[in-house]
């Protein structure tokens, strides 16, 4: 009986301690240089490294994307596997190893830049400001 109780407690004590937390970081209201959006965020899950973008064209730019390639739709989102380096938190190299992009977020502030490199030639721009910043600790 001791011995039952002493693993009770043990579970007790033991458990709390494994739980497991992850950090979210949802990025909204985000503008852009050359599109207008309804809806235009970026979810950045940090436990299980991914991004995920959800946006909504305004009329205005849907129709400009729908002239030229049909399978453009209104409302969207596409998820990238992630990484953090340096403070800074990259989407995986999206093109070829000559020529890539990624999406460069930097913890804590509010700009989105695009990482371009090609031939080892490096370039980041601003490709838009968020309004909004929430970061939610989740606790399973």
């Amino acid at each position: 009986m001791k011995k039952i109780r002493y693993l009770i407690y043990l579970f007790l004590i033991i458990l709390p301690i494994q739980n497991l937390k992850s950090e979210i970081i949802i990025m909204s209201s985000c503008d852009d240089k050359q599109d207008e959006f309804l809806k235009n965020e970026y979810v950045l899950n940090l436990n299980e490294l991914i991004m995920t973008r959800n946006y909504v064209y305004k009329e205005k730019t849907y129709k400009k994307y729908r002239l030229t390639d049909l399978s453009v739709k209104k409302s969207n989102s596409y998820v990238r596997n992630i990484y953090e380096e340096n403070g800074k938190i990259l989407t995986h190299k999206h093109g070829y190893p000559q020529f890539y992009t990624q999406i460069l977020f930097e913890i804590g502030k509010q700009e989105i830049f695009i990482k371009t490199v090609l031939n080892d030639e490096e370039g980041i721009s601003k490709i838009s400001t968020c309004k909004k910043i929430e970061k939610f600790e989740k606790e399973s």
